[in-house]
Protein backbone atom coordinates (compact mmCIF):
# COMPACT_ATOMS: atom_id res chain seq x y z
CA UNK A 1 0.00 0.00 0.00
CA UNK A 2 1.10 3.55 -0.75
CA UNK A 3 1.02 6.96 0.97
CA UNK A 4 1.29 9.99 -1.46
CA UNK A 5 2.57 13.31 0.01
CA UNK A 6 0.22 15.60 -2.16
CA UNK A 7 0.52 19.56 -1.90
CA UNK A 8 1.01 23.44 -3.90
CA UNK A 9 4.09 23.42 -5.57
CA UNK A 10 7.21 24.82 -3.12
CA UNK A 11 5.62 23.51 0.23
CA UNK A 12 8.50 20.52 1.01
CA UNK A 13 6.81 17.61 0.19
CA UNK A 14 10.61 16.68 -1.65
CA UNK A 15 12.48 17.34 1.47
CA UNK A 16 10.12 15.62 3.45
CA UNK A 17 10.21 12.85 1.37
CA UNK A 18 14.50 12.68 1.26
CA UNK A 19 13.68 12.67 5.27
CA UNK A 20 11.31 9.66 5.37
CA UNK A 21 13.28 7.85 2.95
CA UNK A 22 16.83 8.49 4.93
CA UNK A 23 18.21 10.21 1.37
CA UNK A 24 18.07 6.54 -0.60
CA UNK A 25 16.32 7.37 -3.36
CA UNK A 26 17.92 9.91 -5.93
CA UNK A 27 14.65 12.40 -6.35
CA UNK A 28 13.84 15.00 -8.86
CA UNK A 29 12.34 18.24 -7.74
CA UNK A 30 9.82 20.29 -9.52
CA UNK A 31 9.46 17.84 -12.05
CA UNK A 32 6.19 16.02 -12.93
CA UNK A 33 7.44 12.62 -12.40
CA UNK A 34 6.51 11.07 -8.78
CA UNK A 35 9.44 10.24 -6.72
CA UNK A 36 9.10 6.52 -5.28
CA UNK A 37 10.46 4.89 -2.37
CA UNK A 38 10.40 2.77 1.05
CA UNK A 39 10.30 4.50 4.59
CA UNK A 40 11.59 2.85 7.25
CA UNK A 41 9.41 2.86 9.98
CA UNK A 42 10.99 4.63 13.42
CA UNK A 43 10.14 1.80 16.17
CA UNK A 44 10.82 2.50 19.98
CA UNK A 45 8.87 -0.72 20.44
CA UNK A 46 11.36 -2.02 18.24
CA UNK A 47 14.59 -0.79 19.91
CA UNK A 48 13.42 -2.21 23.10
CA UNK A 49 12.79 -6.18 22.13
CA UNK A 50 16.12 -5.46 20.50
CA UNK A 51 17.61 -4.96 24.18
CA UNK A 52 15.68 -7.95 25.83
CA UNK A 53 16.67 -10.27 23.20
CA UNK A 54 19.97 -8.83 21.14
CA UNK A 55 20.32 -9.96 17.76
CA UNK A 56 22.97 -9.76 15.00
CA UNK A 57 20.26 -7.08 13.16
CA UNK A 58 17.22 -5.11 14.30
CA UNK A 59 15.34 -4.34 10.58
CA UNK A 60 12.00 -1.73 11.19
CA UNK A 61 9.33 -2.36 9.21
CA UNK A 62 8.97 0.14 6.09
CA UNK A 63 5.85 1.66 4.23
CA UNK A 64 5.57 2.86 0.81
CA UNK A 65 5.92 6.65 -0.31
CA UNK A 66 4.93 8.29 -3.71
CA UNK A 67 6.36 12.36 -3.61
CA UNK A 68 3.49 13.53 -5.91
CA UNK A 69 4.06 16.84 -7.64
CA UNK A 70 2.76 19.63 -6.35
CA UNK A 71 -0.41 20.91 -7.52
CA UNK A 72 0.66 23.74 -9.85
CA UNK A 73 -0.73 27.50 -9.46
CA UNK A 74 -1.83 28.91 -13.00
CA UNK A 75 0.18 25.73 -14.52
CA UNK A 76 -3.16 24.87 -16.79
CA UNK A 77 -5.14 21.67 -17.43
CA UNK A 78 -2.63 19.57 -18.52
CA UNK A 79 -0.12 19.75 -15.75
CA UNK A 80 -3.26 19.51 -13.20
CA UNK A 81 -4.38 16.49 -14.70
CA UNK A 82 -1.39 14.76 -14.80
CA UNK A 83 -0.88 15.49 -11.43
CA UNK A 84 -4.32 14.30 -10.09
CA UNK A 85 -4.01 11.04 -11.92
CA UNK A 86 -1.11 10.16 -9.71
CA UNK A 87 -3.62 11.44 -6.37
CA UNK A 88 -6.39 8.85 -7.89
CA UNK A 89 -3.07 5.98 -8.06
CA UNK A 90 -2.37 5.82 -4.58
CA UNK A 91 -4.23 4.71 -1.20
CA UNK A 92 -3.91 7.52 1.33
CA UNK A 93 -2.94 11.18 1.28
CA UNK A 94 -0.14 13.07 3.62
CA UNK A 95 -0.97 16.53 2.74
CA UNK A 96 2.10 19.04 3.13
CA UNK A 97 1.10 22.30 4.44
CA UNK A 98 3.26 25.71 4.45
CA UNK A 99 3.25 26.88 7.37
CA UNK A 100 6.70 28.71 7.41
CA UNK A 101 5.25 31.47 5.51
CA UNK A 102 1.57 30.80 4.56
CA UNK A 103 -1.30 30.68 5.84
CA UNK A 104 -1.94 27.10 6.49
CA UNK A 105 -5.61 26.68 6.52
CA UNK A 106 -6.38 28.06 3.83
CA UNK A 107 -3.88 25.85 1.71
CA UNK A 108 -5.58 23.29 3.58
CA UNK A 109 -9.24 24.40 2.26
CA UNK A 110 -8.02 24.95 -1.58
CA UNK A 111 -6.61 21.34 -1.52
CA UNK A 112 -9.77 19.97 -0.51
CA UNK A 113 -12.00 22.56 -2.83
CA UNK A 114 -9.72 20.90 -5.68
CA UNK A 115 -9.92 17.42 -5.08
CA UNK A 116 -13.78 17.81 -4.09
CA UNK A 117 -13.83 19.72 -7.87
CA UNK A 118 -11.88 17.31 -9.82
CA UNK A 119 -14.48 14.37 -7.98
CA UNK A 120 -17.48 15.99 -8.86
CA UNK A 121 -16.58 15.88 -12.42
CA UNK A 122 -15.64 12.54 -12.60
CA UNK A 123 -18.57 11.42 -11.17
CA UNK A 124 -21.26 13.35 -13.24
CA UNK A 125 -19.27 12.21 -16.27
CA UNK A 126 -19.94 8.42 -14.91
CA UNK A 127 -23.42 9.28 -13.83
CA UNK A 128 -25.57 9.10 -17.02
CA UNK A 129 -23.87 5.75 -18.21
CA UNK A 130 -25.14 4.30 -14.69
CA UNK A 131 -28.56 5.60 -14.84
CA UNK A 132 -28.92 3.73 -18.64
CA UNK A 133 -27.10 0.78 -17.28
CA UNK A 134 -29.24 1.04 -14.03
CA UNK A 135 -32.92 0.49 -16.63
CA UNK A 136 -31.85 -2.85 -17.21
CA UNK A 137 -32.84 -3.97 -14.10
CA UNK A 138 -29.66 -5.72 -13.18
CA UNK A 139 -28.72 -5.06 -9.03
CA UNK A 140 -24.97 -4.70 -9.87
CA UNK A 141 -25.86 -1.83 -12.16
CA UNK A 142 -28.98 -0.32 -9.60
CA UNK A 143 -25.99 -0.07 -6.91
CA UNK A 144 -23.28 1.76 -8.92
CA UNK A 145 -26.10 4.09 -9.83
CA UNK A 146 -26.99 4.62 -6.12
CA UNK A 147 -23.41 5.71 -4.82
CA UNK A 148 -22.71 7.54 -7.56
CA UNK A 149 -26.23 9.17 -6.62
CA UNK A 150 -24.74 9.58 -3.11
CA UNK A 151 -21.43 10.48 -4.15
CA UNK A 152 -22.76 13.93 -6.21
CA UNK A 153 -24.81 14.68 -3.27
CA UNK A 154 -21.98 14.59 -0.84
CA UNK A 155 -19.61 16.62 -3.45
CA UNK A 156 -22.26 19.31 -4.41
CA UNK A 157 -22.50 19.93 -0.18
CA UNK A 158 -18.73 20.37 -0.37
CA UNK A 159 -18.09 17.13 1.29
CA UNK A 160 -15.48 14.81 0.53
CA UNK A 161 -16.52 11.22 -0.33
CA UNK A 162 -15.27 9.56 2.87
CA UNK A 163 -17.78 11.53 5.09
CA UNK A 164 -20.39 9.16 3.61
CA UNK A 165 -21.53 5.85 5.69
CA UNK A 166 -20.22 2.96 2.44
CA UNK A 167 -21.18 -0.67 3.05
CA UNK A 168 -18.71 -3.01 2.21
CA UNK A 169 -20.03 -2.83 -1.94
CA UNK A 170 -20.51 0.51 -1.95
CA UNK A 171 -17.06 0.77 -0.76
CA UNK A 172 -15.98 -1.30 -3.48
CA UNK A 173 -17.72 0.69 -6.04
CA UNK A 174 -16.15 3.86 -4.84
CA UNK A 175 -12.56 2.24 -5.07
CA UNK A 176 -13.50 1.62 -8.87
CA UNK A 177 -13.91 5.36 -9.92
CA UNK A 178 -10.53 6.19 -7.64
CA UNK A 179 -12.40 8.97 -6.26
CA UNK A 180 -9.40 11.23 -4.56
CA UNK A 181 -11.56 12.44 -1.23
CA UNK A 182 -13.04 8.95 -0.77
CA UNK A 183 -9.13 8.06 0.62
CA UNK A 184 -8.16 8.77 4.38
CA UNK A 185 -6.19 11.63 4.73
CA UNK A 186 -3.65 13.41 7.13
CA UNK A 187 -2.09 16.58 7.52
CA UNK A 188 1.70 17.99 7.82
CA UNK A 189 2.04 20.78 9.31
CA UNK A 190 5.76 21.90 7.68
CA UNK A 191 6.75 24.59 10.15
CA UNK A 192 10.09 26.72 10.22
CA UNK A 193 13.05 25.86 12.41
CA UNK A 194 12.44 28.40 14.74
CA UNK A 195 9.39 26.60 15.67
CA UNK A 196 10.52 22.97 16.36
CA UNK A 197 8.37 22.55 19.74
CA UNK A 198 6.24 25.92 20.17
CA UNK A 199 4.17 25.76 17.55
CA UNK A 200 3.11 28.75 14.72
CA UNK A 201 0.30 30.64 13.72
CA UNK A 202 -0.32 28.79 10.46
CA UNK A 203 0.19 25.43 12.60
CA UNK A 204 -2.67 26.51 14.44
CA UNK A 205 -4.86 26.94 11.83
CA UNK A 206 -4.01 24.26 10.11
CA UNK A 207 -5.15 22.03 12.98
CA UNK A 208 -8.30 24.61 13.45
CA UNK A 209 -9.84 23.52 9.66
CA UNK A 210 -8.37 19.69 10.27
CA UNK A 211 -11.66 18.21 11.44
CA UNK A 212 -11.22 14.41 11.92
CA UNK A 213 -7.98 14.44 9.98
CA UNK A 214 -5.09 13.55 11.90
CA UNK A 215 -2.30 16.30 11.90
CA UNK A 216 1.90 15.78 12.55
CA UNK A 217 3.86 19.07 13.15
CA UNK A 218 7.32 18.77 11.31
CA UNK A 219 10.44 20.95 10.17
CA UNK A 220 11.04 19.23 6.88
CA UNK A 221 14.10 20.63 6.76
CA UNK A 222 15.75 19.54 10.73
CA UNK A 223 14.43 15.85 9.29
CA UNK A 224 16.28 15.84 6.43
CA UNK A 225 19.60 17.26 8.23
CA UNK A 226 18.94 14.71 10.91
CA UNK A 227 18.25 11.47 8.11
CA UNK A 228 21.45 12.30 6.33
CA UNK A 229 23.88 11.92 9.59
CA UNK A 230 25.33 8.64 11.28
CA UNK A 231 23.34 7.16 13.54
CA UNK A 232 26.22 8.37 15.99
CA UNK A 233 25.68 11.99 15.19
CA UNK A 234 22.33 12.09 15.37
CA UNK A 235 21.81 12.11 18.99
CA UNK A 236 24.50 15.25 19.36
CA UNK A 237 21.90 17.19 17.07
CA UNK A 238 19.26 16.29 19.00
CA UNK A 239 20.46 17.28 21.68
CA UNK A 240 21.85 21.11 20.54
CA UNK A 241 18.33 21.33 19.42
CA UNK A 242 16.56 20.25 22.58
CA UNK A 243 14.91 17.53 20.80
CA UNK A 244 13.92 14.03 22.39
CA UNK A 245 13.73 11.72 19.04
CA UNK A 246 13.21 12.63 15.63
CA UNK A 247 9.60 13.66 14.81
CA UNK A 248 9.63 11.59 11.47
CA UNK A 249 9.10 8.80 13.31
CA UNK A 250 6.01 10.41 14.53
CA UNK A 251 4.79 10.88 10.85
CA UNK A 252 5.53 7.54 9.38
CA UNK A 253 3.61 5.51 12.92
CA UNK A 254 0.76 8.12 11.77
CA UNK A 255 1.38 7.06 8.07
CA UNK A 256 1.09 3.65 9.04
CA UNK A 257 -2.03 3.99 10.96
CA UNK A 258 -3.84 6.11 7.97
CA UNK A 259 -2.90 3.49 5.53
CA UNK A 260 -4.95 0.97 8.26
CA UNK A 261 -1.94 -0.96 9.65
CA UNK A 262 -0.58 -2.27 12.34
CA UNK A 263 2.96 -3.93 13.70
CA UNK A 264 3.59 -7.34 14.56
CA UNK A 265 7.71 -8.82 15.65
CA UNK A 266 9.50 -11.68 15.25
CA UNK A 267 12.54 -12.19 17.32
CA UNK A 268 15.16 -14.04 17.91
CA UNK A 269 19.19 -14.13 17.97
CA UNK A 270 19.54 -14.14 14.03
CA UNK A 271 17.03 -11.05 13.83
CA UNK A 272 14.30 -8.99 15.59
CA UNK A 273 11.81 -7.70 12.97
CA UNK A 274 8.76 -5.60 12.65
CA UNK A 275 6.11 -6.14 10.13
CA UNK A 276 3.39 -4.67 8.97
CA UNK A 277 0.00 -5.55 8.00
CA UNK A 278 -3.59 -4.95 7.69
CA UNK A 279 -5.46 -3.99 10.71
CA UNK A 280 -7.41 -7.25 11.71
CA UNK A 281 -5.29 -9.55 10.06
CA UNK A 282 -5.41 -13.53 10.54
CA UNK A 283 -2.51 -15.23 12.16
CA UNK A 284 -2.17 -16.83 8.67
CA UNK A 285 -1.97 -13.84 6.88
CA UNK A 286 0.30 -12.49 9.12
CA UNK A 287 2.25 -15.77 8.46
CA UNK A 288 2.37 -14.87 5.05
CA UNK A 289 3.94 -11.67 5.47
CA UNK A 290 7.16 -13.14 5.92
CA UNK A 291 6.66 -16.24 3.44
CA UNK A 292 3.60 -17.72 1.40
CA UNK A 293 5.02 -21.22 2.78
CA UNK A 294 4.59 -19.39 6.29
CA UNK A 295 0.34 -19.23 5.13
CA UNK A 296 0.36 -22.14 3.52
CA UNK A 297 1.39 -24.41 5.56
CA UNK A 298 0.08 -22.76 8.88
CA UNK A 299 0.07 -24.86 12.23
CA UNK A 300 -0.21 -22.21 15.10
CA UNK A 301 1.07 -18.90 16.47
CA UNK A 302 3.05 -18.52 19.79
CA UNK A 303 2.75 -15.30 20.58
CA UNK A 304 2.69 -12.38 23.70
CA UNK A 305 2.07 -9.03 23.39
CA UNK A 306 5.54 -6.57 23.64
CA UNK A 307 4.63 -4.96 26.80
CA UNK A 308 4.76 -8.78 28.27
CA UNK A 309 8.43 -8.67 27.27
CA UNK A 310 9.13 -5.49 28.51
CA UNK A 311 7.59 -6.41 31.99
CA UNK A 312 8.82 -9.76 32.70
CA UNK A 313 11.86 -9.68 30.98
CA UNK A 314 12.37 -13.00 29.16
CA UNK A 315 10.47 -15.07 27.09
CA UNK A 316 10.82 -17.91 29.85
CA UNK A 317 8.76 -15.62 32.44
CA UNK A 318 6.21 -15.00 30.13
CA UNK A 319 5.70 -18.89 29.85
CA UNK A 320 5.82 -19.21 33.37
CA UNK A 321 3.44 -16.31 33.86
CA UNK A 322 0.72 -17.96 31.50
CA UNK A 323 1.35 -14.45 28.88
CA UNK A 324 2.71 -17.18 25.94
CA UNK A 325 -0.18 -17.80 23.94
CA UNK A 326 -1.48 -20.30 21.00
CA UNK A 327 -3.55 -19.24 18.44
CA UNK A 328 -4.78 -21.11 15.70
CA UNK A 329 -5.79 -19.97 11.97
CA UNK A 330 -9.38 -17.37 13.32
CA UNK A 331 -6.64 -15.46 15.58
CA UNK A 332 -6.67 -11.67 14.56
CA UNK A 333 -3.38 -10.05 15.30
CA UNK A 334 -2.71 -7.33 17.36
CA UNK A 335 -0.65 -4.42 17.41
CA UNK A 336 2.22 -5.04 19.13
CA UNK A 337 1.76 -9.18 19.02
CA UNK A 338 5.60 -11.06 19.40
CA UNK A 339 5.36 -14.39 17.36
CA UNK A 340 6.65 -17.20 16.38
CA UNK A 341 5.03 -19.27 13.74
CA UNK A 342 4.54 -22.99 13.25
CA UNK A 343 4.17 -24.35 10.26
CA UNK A 344 4.82 -27.75 7.90
CA UNK A 345 4.95 -27.49 4.03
Amino acid sequence: MECGLIGMQGVGKTTLFQALTAHAVPVQAGGMKPNLGIAPMPDARLERIAEFIPPEKVIPATVQIVDIPGVPSGGGASSLNQVLAHIRSVDALAQVVNCWNGDGGSEVESMRAELILADLVVAEGAIDRARRAARGGEADAKLRLAVLEQTVALLEDEQPVRSGKWAEAEAAVLKSYGFMTAKPVMLVANVDEEDVGSGSAAAASVQKVAGSEPVVTVCATIESEIAELDESDRADMLASMGIERPAIGVLAAAINELLGLSTFYTAGEKEVRAWSIPHGASAPEAAGAIHSDLQRGFIRAECYHCDDLFELGDEKAIKEAGKLRSEGKGYSMQDGDVVHFLFNV
